[in-house]
């Protein structure tokens, strides 16, 4: 083939992978598949509307007089809560997957364009080599007119810099690739951690009616045992509030504040999607009697029974327990406490599921338990506290083994 028809194939290859660049991908995914993934998206901010809706009612009921009845509605309001998560993290992994799927068009289209690019640039390379076997000055010795090695010498000129445009469609196209790969490899992730969601989810429904069968068997569905039932546990709270205020109060006169890490946003990650819906210290609900009298150590963040919990920070999981076991609705039902390298101690409380143990090393954000209402819990949040060293695990006179430590702000941390 000679030079002029070689010239005329590599321009034609540099014009169409330029167009190609401007026009929509030939591999494109399907309508169906596009349709089917907003379907999903759809289906999804329906089942999330219903869970709020069903937050509203839970929470419209906090204040109002404790009677069996009501007591029942909640916990059938939380079975069906945790229900319509289970169907949310279902459509959830059905929506990832599809969108998985439609990705491997994008990473068909783009294998494709590197393909053609890389031809080009083979294509101009062998052409350049000719031509620099060749030499000027041939160049302008087998060309009778000077006009036509002029254009031969100008040809080589746009060779070199077609060179370098393709060289950098290269680079963007490889780029792009990346990050649809990229982009797929933490949809997988999500679909394992959506995954690990429904299982613990699941679970979480059947301890929720094994709530109401145990609330069931303890009142034998009698509004006046109920009552009684009441007047025990506002009593065994009492003294645990109690106990709790007097020797953390003990414990906050030992934190040295140069150990401390600077207050500022971001030092501890949110470690639930939530809404704030009780503050630290001394609130209107705290003196309201809200913590039997007693300041909150802490903040509540609302949010749906099931709703999955994460580590505020990297650190070493120091303990993990039940206190329900001991005290029934009594302080911190199940909890984690997580200790970290900058001096601060983090506890997640009231948790309708933990999935780590004492020892456990975690990473900031790592999946740690999910959402509940157990312990002392009107409705589903999580009660998160932040400590200064030291904080002990120390045995309660009323309710087992439990966390107790210099309490600080935890919104001057997140």
């Amino acid at each position: 083939m000679n030079y002029e028809k070689k010239i005329k194939i590599v321009f034609l290859l540099f014009l169409i992978l330029n167009s190609y660049f401007l026009i929509p991908a030939l591999a494109a995914a399907p309508e169906e598949l596009k349709k089917a993934v907003q379907d999903k998206s759809s289906a999804l901010q329906e089942i999330n509307n219903q869970i709020s809706i069903i937050q509203k009612e839970l929470d419209a009921t906090q204040g109002q007089k404790k009677t069996l009845k009501k007591e029942l509605d909640n916990v059938d309001y939380s079975i069906k809560q945790v229900s319509l998560g289970i169907r949310s993290s279902e459509i959830n992994i059905e929506k990832l997957k599809l969108e998985i799927e439609s990705l491997q068009y994008d990473i068909d289209d783009a294998e494709n364009k590197i393909i053609l690019e890389k031809e080009a640039i083979i294509q101009i390379l062998r052409l350049l080599q000719e031509k620099d076997n060749e030499g000027f000055l041939l160049v302008f010795l087998k060309n009778t007119a000077l006009s036509d090695a002029v254009l031969e010498t100008q040809n080589l000129a746009n060779l070199n810099d077609s060179l370098s445009q393709e060289i950098e469609n290269l680079r963007n196209l490889r780029k792009n690739l990346k990050d649809i790969l990229d982009t797929k490899s933490e949809k997988k992730q999500l679909i394992e951690l959506e995954n690990k969601n429904l299982k613990n989810k699941k679970i979480i429904a059947e301890d929720q009616k094994k709530n109401k069968q145990f609330l069931l068997a303890q009142t034998k569905n009698q509004e006046k045992a109920y009552q009684d039932l009441i007047g025990d546990l506002e009593k065994r709270q009492t003294e645990v509030a109690a106990e709790i205020e007097k020797i953390e109060e003990e414990l906050r006169q030992t934190i040295d504040p140069s150990l401390l890490p600077i207050p500022r946003p971001g030092v501890l990650a949110m470690p639930v999607n939530g809404r704030l819906t009780q503050s630290f210290g001394d609130t209107p609900f705290s003196r309201a009697g809200g913590y039997r009298g007693k300041i909150h150590n802490g903040i509540d963040i609302g949010a749906p029974i099931g709703a999955p919990v994460f580590a505020a920070e990297d650190g070493r999981v120091m303990a993990t327990g039940d206190q329900d076991k001991y005290c029934y609705r009594g302080a911190y039902g199940k909890f984690i406490l997580i200790e970290h390298k900058n001096n601060l101690t983090t506890l997640y409380a009231h948790l309708s599921r933990q999935i780590v143990k004492e020892n456990d090393i975690v990473k900031r954000g790592d999946l740690i338990g999910y959402v509940g209402k157990t312990g002392y819990a009107i409705g589903p949040h999580l009660h998160f506290t932040v400590y200064g060293t030291p904080v002990l695990m120390k045995q309660s006179r009323v309710c087992g083994l439990m966390p107790f430590g210099g309490y600080l702000n935890p919104l001057d941390y997140l």
